[in-house]
């Protein structure tokens, strides 16, 4: 049975194979994804850029195969100060997909998980402070998960043992929110090939000022195909291959994420309406799912600081613009530099 990817010429290829162009080793390979393609259907103007993002949204959804949301779980809760003067409540989640452990980055302490905090037989208030189900702030000497003596604030708790969420005004209502898939090479190797540790620094900067928000931290390193993948991808790359190329020539898919452990991961800390940081269309879509349990009202776009202020900021190499030239020209991105890239 054939492969659905077009055969291209091999990497590897003899001497007399050397004179072939990059541009001839990487055409003809679709995009193949078992998720969303974009490149399919996003109409375009001559850069790229979507310029009907809201029909786009529609379309994509009804593709969508009806499917149940993974289960999660919050298994603990830290408060971490942060060098940035901040103070975040990290949440781990596990699942019951795979075995990785995915993350919540909450910023504000009335955001809160509804498997962490529910009632569990047996257990006291110091377990429950240990695993982080506590309201307010812990301190030395305290005693007590669902009272925070300090404040008054009482934890209430309906008759299924989950935690009554706080009231919300309708400005805190709709939270800002980053999905964001691990980036070993950007956000700890310094890389300068993608702008995911800008984007990582720059939501939770965004939120911290807010005073409110969450990133959802989901462990999909290379979209999806893993680290070693991903290095294999980026030596295809410095042979000439875009970023899209190199994933298909691995055999992999353009894009190989799932969103739905995002969608369940928001809906276990009570957000169903969010502000969503996010240049991809159909990244709403797959977040908002077949049933739009959780609602994107309001998308926020990502634009790289190297494209504000005069470009006095932000990331510059030619690696980073041909991966932002290929998210707008191949995966329907919706970004537009105002100069050329």
């Amino acid at each position: 049975m054939s492969s659905p990817i077009a055969q291209p010429q091999p990497i590897h290829a003899s001497a007399k194979k050397t004179s072939q162009s990059s541009e001839e080793l990487f055409t003809d390979l679709s995009v193949i994804s078992p998720h969303i393609s974009p490149t399919q259907s996003v109409p375009s103007t001559p850069l790229g850029v979507p310029v009907v993002e809201t029909e786009h949204i529609a379309r994509q959804r009804e593709l969508l195969p009806e499917a149940k949301l993974p289960e999660v779980q919050c298994v603990a809760r830290a408060r971490i100060p942060t060098t940035q003067g901040q103070e975040i409540f990290l949440h781990l989640y596990s699942n019951n997909v795979d075995n990785k452990e995915h993350l919540a980055i909450v910023f504000g302490e009335k955001i809160r998980s509804k498997t962490l905090f529910r009632r569990r037989e047996g257990e006291t208030q110091s377990d429950r402070m240990t695993r982080g189900a506590y309201v307010g702030r812990l301190r030395p000497g305290r005693t007590l998960a669902d009272k925070d003596q300090a404040t008054g604030e009482v934890a209430q708790f309906d008759d299924d043992g989950f935690l009554v969420q706080p009231k919300l005004s309708p400005e805190e209502r709709a939270t800002l929110v980053r999905i964001h898939s691990e980036c070993y090479t950007g956000e700890t190797a310094w890389s300068a090939r993608c702008d995911c540790g800008e984007q990582f620094d720059e939501a939770g900067r965004l939120m911290g000022k807010a005073g409110r928000g969450c990133i959802v931290y989901l462990r999909q390193e290379g979209r999806g195909i893993g680290l070693g993948e991903k290095l294999k991808a980026y030596n295809l790359q410095d042979l000439g291959a875009d970023t899209v190329q190199a994933n298909l020539l691995l055999r992999h898919p353009a894009d190989a994420r799932s969103f739905s452990l995002a969608t369940a991961i928001l809906l276990d800390l009570g957000l169903d309406e969010i502000k969503l940081l996010t240049n991809n269309p159909d990244k709403i879509v797959a977040v908002e799912g077949k049933d739009q349990l959780v609602k994107v009202v309001e998308r926020v776009p990502m634009v790289p600081l190297a494209w504000k202020n005069g470009g006095k900021d932000g990331i510059k190499s030619k690696e980073v613009d041909g991966y932002l030239r290929t998210k707008i020209e191949r995966m329907g991105h919706l970004l537009q530099k105002p100069i050329n890239i």
